[in-house]
């Protein structure tokens, strides 16, 4: 039997419920439950999630652990932690780039891990060698939070598993239950149990931290695509030339005392 028929009949048994009790409660028919118990079929997706958050586990060890009464959950914000990533590939087996753009953004909290949604996003390759060893998603950005980078830039991000690899300055995009998606710089390096301080580019938005666990995915921005070009350097004005002839003058006398 699968890790989610022995699972399921574990847990039901262990909350007291009867195949109809437990039917009830997840809004299905008794006999969808047999039929899962029974190794005869799988849950979708949905279902799947739903009966997860029920016994407080998450989808990943719901489906791959094998509960028991010597079982002990992982701790769940770990930054090294096994994760469910669902990819699509093309008819060559190459992973694709997946598109994510604003509009799904609300929907990407909830399908990030289900193969279905990720299969049903926008999808693309790209020749560049830097962008074909690994997985990567692509992520639309609204705001002006990180200019220079325009809103309706699409971030490409390469999936970082181990999240205590995060370095203190480097740009990602972050997956959050309470924020979603957004793009910024890192403010400090990742450590369990500790909130994670996310920097703008733009100065006049304020730095703010999100708690570890409130943290779903992580993506290394690798490079980005952008309709908007960038405009031609303003002209020096008197103040700008001023503080270049005061750092060349602050330059020499150092050489000079040196």
């Amino acid at each position: 039997m699968s890790n989610i028929s022995n699972n399921l009949k574990y847990l039901r048994k262990k909350k007291g419920h009867t195949q109809q009790a437990f039917a009830d409660l997840m809004e299905i028919k008794r006999s969808l439950i047999g039929a899962y118990e029974e190794d005869r079929a799988e849950p979708k997706y949905d279902l799947l999630k739903k009966i997860a958050e029920y016994f407080d586990l998450t989808i990943d060890e719901f489906i791959n652990e094998k509960i028991s009464d010597s079982w002990k959950p992982k701790p769940k914000s770990s930054g090294s932690n096994l994760r469910v990533l669902s990819i699509s590939v093309d008819a060559n087996d190459r992973e694709n780039i997946e598109l994510v753009p604003v509009k799904a953004s609300a929907g990407y909290l909830n399908g990030f891990s289900d193969p279905q949604y990720i299969s049903d996003l926008p999808k693309f390759q790209l020749p560049i060698p830097a962008l074909r060893q690994g997985t990567f998603r692509a992520f639309e950005i609204m705001g002006d939070s990180m200019l220079p980078v325009q809103p309706g830039s699409v971030i490409i991000g390469e999936y970082l598993d181990n999240w205590s690899e995060v370095k203190t300055g480097e740009t990602y995009i972050i997956i959050s239950k309470n924020e979603g998606v957004v793009y910024k710089r890192a403010g400090n390096r990742f450590k369990e149990n500790k909130d994670l301080k996310l920097i703008s580019d733009n100065k006049v938005y304020d730095a703010y931290t999100i708690a570890a666990d409130d943290i779903l995915e992580i993506w290394k921005a690798k490079a980005y695509i952008s309709t908007s070009l960038p405009e031609p350097a303003p002209d020096p004005t008197m103040e700008t030339l001023t503080q270049m002839m005061a750092q060349m003058q602050k330059s020499i006398s150092q050489l000079n005392k040196n």
